[in-house]
């Protein structure tokens, strides 16, 4: 379960019975197969206990709960004194901020040489650097398919809309990416559209 004012998830730890974790401390994301609405992800993450346990997170829960969307607590407004609920404030302030053309979270795509909109279900591996400084990404691009790799702050995964000045980019094209690439531009080769094209020129 996640908390949007505290960011963090809330799983179980065999060693203090209940573990609160943020996002950066997730180390791996694999959507499970079967349902896919709702999407059911399997996370390993690093816990305050010192080890690496394994979780369960509902799509929901790891794309759209960070910006409060899912939040049924109530906080207390001190301009009227009352108890307000939470989720509007914050879905008000996520939609005011996505509609100016900001994006909760952002990664640099290296095969197509710019900034792409993304949720944290592309992630799939996140690595500390050793004096925990910065994080590497590995994220599979929604509208190419490829892997990127990036180095980001914590904050750039743990506070939404947060967006770091620089980030790192690995320049690297992975295997199975320019695998893919041959094979499409092969499809493409021997197709029509190739030949209309070649035409145009």
């Amino acid at each position: 379960m996640f908390h949007a004012l505290t960011s963090r998830y809330g799983f179980a730890c065999p060693e203090r019975g209940e573990a609160r974790v943020s996002l950066s401390s997730f180390r791996r994301i694999a959507q499970l197969p079967g349902a896919e609405h709702p999407a059911v992800f399997q996370v390993d993450f690093d816990c305050g206990c010192g080890g690496r346990h394994p979780g369960l997170v509902s799509h929901d829960e790891l794309d759209w709960a960070p910006l409060g969307l899912q939040e049924e607590g109530v906080f207390l407004n001190l301009m009227t004194a009352t108890l307000d609920p939470v989720d509007g404030e914050l879905a008000d302030l996520a939609a005011t901020r996505i509609k100016a053309g900001e994006w909760p979270w952002s990664f640099f795509c290296y095969p197509e040489e710019r900034p792409r909109p993304i949720f944290p279900s592309a992630f799939f591996l996140l690595a500390p650097a050793h004096d925990h400084s910065a994080l590497g990404i590995a994220v599979r691009c929604p509208v190419c398919s490829s892997v990127s790799v990036n180095l980001v702050s914590a904050q750039h995964l743990d506070v939404p809309f947060h967006n770091d000045e620089e980030i790192g980019v690995v320049e690297h094209v992975f295997a199975l990416d320019a695998e893919r690439a041959v094979e499409e531009f092969s499809a493409d080769l021997h197709s029509a559209r190739f030949d209309a094209r070649r035409l145009l020129l």
